[in-house]
Parts: C-alpha cells; structure tokens; sequence
C-alpha cells in the first residue's frame, strides 16, 4: 500500500512539473531564446572589458566607475521612451527589434574606437541605449503573455535562458582570445555576429502579443501618472534606493582580482559564477516569489548580495571567491525577473512598457550613480574600506525596505 501511495504521489508530482511548464508560453520561451544568444554576445564583451580598460589603457578606478557608471546608466535616460513608444504605436516587438539591432551595430563601434577612451564610452552609451530601448517591451511580452499567478515562474524561465548565455559568453570570449593570441577587436567582431543571429531569431520567432494592440489613451501624462499610484510609486522608489547601493558586477569582479591576485587569463571566467548560481535558482526562486511573496524573494536577494561584501572584506581565504560568487549569482537570480514580476501586476495592461520602463529607470539611473560614488570611494578609501561601506549602506536600506513592505501579499 505504502509503496503504491508513493508510486501515486511521484506521478501527481510530475505531473505538476509537466503543468509548471505548460504554463510557460511558447513567446516566453522564444524571447528567452533570443535573450540567449543575446548576452552570449553582451557578455563576451562585458567579460573582458574591465580588464581591457583597467589593465589596458590604465584607467583608475574613478574613472573606470564613470564609464561603468555611463554604461550602467545611458539605459535609464531611453527606458521610459522605450517603452512609451512600444505602447503608443502598439509594436512592442518593433521596438525591442530596435534595441536589439542598436546593441549589435555597437560591437562594431568598439573596433572603430580603438584606444580613446572618450569614443569608447559613446559606443558604451549607444549600446546601453539599445538596451535600454528593447528592455520594457521584451518584458512587457513576457508579462502579457503569461498567466498572472505564473508571472514569477515565466520571467525565472526567461532569465535562466537569458543567463545561459550569459554562462556561455566568457567562455567563447576567451575562446577567441586564445584563437587570435589576445586580440580584443576580434572578440567585439565576433560578439556582433553573434548578436546579428539574436536579431534574426527575434524577427521570425517572437510574436506581437495580442494585448499590446488594445485601444486605450497612451501618453506621457498617463505614463507619469502611474507614479501617483501608492503602490507602484513606492515599488519605484524602494526599488531606486535599492539600487543606490548596489556594487556594479564589474566591480565586483575586479574586487576579486585585485583582492585574490587572479590572473588576467582568467579574469573572464569570474562572471561564470555568478552565471552558473543564477542558472540553476532563476526558475526555482520565480516559482517561490509566485508562492510567498515577490518583495520578499527580492528583498533576499539583496541579503545575499550584502553577505558577498562582507565576505569580499575578510580574510582572502581561497575558497571564499567561489562562495561570494554565488551569493551574488543568488543576488540576481532572487531580484531580476522577481521585480518585474512585482511590479507588472501593479501596471495596466495598456501601460505595461512603460510602467516596467519607469521601474526600470528609476533602478538604472541610481546604479549609475552607485557606480560613480563606488568608484570615488575606492580611489580616497582604497578597496576594503569602500566595499565595507557599501556593504553597510546596503543593510541599512535593505532592512528599512523589509519594514515598510511597499508591495503588498
């Protein structure tokens, strides 16, 4: 009887990882195809560009956090446009074309800049432009459609491609550096090919979903009218405070290097352990948001990301690299997709570019700004101390935002 009880149980239980993943459409799951291929091209740069300018051209670290603050940031000043216009002409899927085939065109832009720093930091922001542009729409198609209460469990699925990718990025980019005998322009050319194949995939794989047709008045007055919503308004500003006190992820790779004395051959395979935690957690922490609550997951996140700090302050330990690259993997698999998946029910159906947008924007500008006052703190403060002080910061908000609760259960 027991044997044939549990015989019973195992086939209910498969049959409800069958029906999780019914639930997850097949445009979900082609724009996180395309979001593969994407940041298979997007991290292919991101893994050696720090290390390029750093080492490279001999930035410091001020100057490194402006241009990574720029590329972090050029994204907040398009998103609400972004999204604004993919709701106003109804062509969410057009518009993240665009963002798409701008972001590919900059790889090219890298070769043409050469070694100035002032023309590398325009194709940085036209690059960031372009995400900026494609980010609301794409989430907005993942938003509309999935069904409400799978919303946390279609954008893990989502993130867990996009993160494949990401996986797979410095792998190929030091791939081609081995390939080429350490030639940087061949890495960009090969990063714009690839993003050319996730261009094309868009075009003939993802569809315009019915609800971005809807008739409704969309205008920049109702846009910002969002934020006179109490809940949205305060979902937006948390998330922006949030945001404030985050380290960008290149500075956290380049805290490990110069931390543990990681040579530069491997430098690029720092961000697979990030990639690989948030591979494996994306789905499972979207299907826990969906469960016990969206802000609480997100709120988690940032926990871990604090607990990665704190350890890239202590002792160099030689395993503990590997432990703070997987709280900060735990970091964006708990907080990517999950605020877009708080956030989203809180917006109309007719306004859900561009309510994700101005979420968006408020957490992009602040991150840009995190990563210029990061980069000041650590040419006066030196290395330990500005990530002690950033780790204390991050506490601080992040314990004021479990007291309030902006978004409710």
């Amino acid at each position: 009887m027991y044997i044939a009880a549990s015989r019973t149980s195992d086939a209910a239980a498969g049959t409800d990882r069958k029906s999780a993943w019914k639930r997850v459409s097949a445009n979900v799951v082609a724009l996180g195809m395309v979001s593969l291929v994407t940041d298979v091209s997007s991290e292919m740069v991101t893994a050696v560009l720090p290390l390029y300018l750093v080492l490279g051209l001999g930035l410091n670290p001020l100057q490194f956090g402006l241009l990574d603050g720029l590329y972090a940031g050029a994204t907040a000043v398009v998103r609400v446009l972004g999204g604004h216009l993919a709701d106003r002409w109804r062509r969410l899927k057009a518009v993240a074309g665009f963002g798409y085939g701008l972001s590919a065109v900059c790889k090219l832009g890298l070769i043409a800049a050469g070694s100035s720093v002032a023309a590398i930091g325009v194709v940085l922001a036209a690059d960031r432009t372009g995400k900026g542009l494609r980010t609301a729409p794409r989430d907005a198609l993942i938003s509309l459609s999935s069904e409400p209460d799978a919303l946390g469990r279609s954008f893990g699925v989502h993130r867990a491609l996009d993160t494949v990718g990401a996986f797979l990025g410095p792998l190929a980019a030091m791939a081609v550096l081995a390939l080429s005998l350490g030639s940087y322009p061949s890495v960009f050319f090969t990063s714009f090919c690839v993003a050319a194949v996730a261009v094309l995939l868009l075009a003939l794989f993802v569809k315009d979903h019915p609800g971005s047709a809807e008739r409704a008045a969309v205008s920049a007055r109702a846009a910002f009218g969002l934020l006179k919503q109490r809940d949205f308004r305060r979902v937006t500003l948390w998330a922006a405070l949030l945001g404030l006190v985050t380290i960008g992820d290149s500075f956290v790779y380049l805290v490990l290097q110069r931390r543990w004395e990681i040579a530069a051959t491997y430098f690029p395979l720092l961000p697979l352990g990030t990639a690989g935690v948030y591979l494996l957690l994306a789905v499972p922490l979207g299907r826990l948001a969906d469960r016990v609550g969206r802000w609480s997951v997100f709120l988690g996140g940032h926990v871990a990301l604090c607990a990665a700090l704190v350890l890239l302050c202590g002792p160099a330990y030689a395993a503990l690299p590997v432990v703070a690259l997987g709280l900060h993997g735990v970091f964006y698999a708990a907080t990517d997709g999950v605020l877009m998946a708080a956030a989203g029910p809180l917006i109309p159906r007719a306004l859900r570019a561009t309510g994700m947008a101005v979420v968006q924007t408020g957490q992009a500008g602040a991150r840009m700004l995190s990563s210029v006052l990061f980069g000041l703190a650590w040419t006066l403060w030196d290395l330990r101390p500005a990530v002690l002080a950033a780790a204390v910061c991050l506490a601080v908000v992040a314990i004021a935002a479990a007291v309030v609760k902006p978004v409710r259960p």
